[in-house]
């Protein structure tokens, strides 16, 4: 069984920056398809970013340019590092990988005051 175990999120002003972690455990393979999803209050999940097999990276439009999403030397971990965040950033983000079938992370409070 697949598990993911987020941190980083927190509180920073607008402008400011913020890294999320995300480790998977549960298996030896390489887990291919990684990625962040975020949901603000009242509104559906949306995909923030994602590393697809082959190394390649997609972003939302409203993302591209301020995040990058990495992945980290140990095996099966991705990073989410966020610039220039907005009040419009401000949401639960959960680190999501597909092996299989989709996993899901707890997730973490991103807030971003004015």
């Amino acid at each position: 069984q697949v598990q993911l175990v987020e941190s980083g999120g927190g509180l920073v002003q607008a402008g400011g920056s913020l890294r999320l972690s995300c480790a998977a455990s549960g298996t030896i393979f390489t887990i291919n398809t990684m990625g962040w999803y975020r949901q603000a209050p009242g509104k559906q999940r949306e995909l923030v970013a994602r590393i697809i097999p082959g190394g390649d990276t997609n972003y939302a439009d409203s993302v591209a340019g301020r995040f990058t999403i990495s992945r980290g030397n140990v095996k099966n971990t991705v990073y989410l590092q966020m610039n220039s965040l907005k009040p419009e950033d401000t949401a639960v983000y959960y680190c999501w990988a597909r092996y299989g079938i989709d996993h899901w992370g707890q997730g973490t409070q991103v807030t971003v005051s004015p």
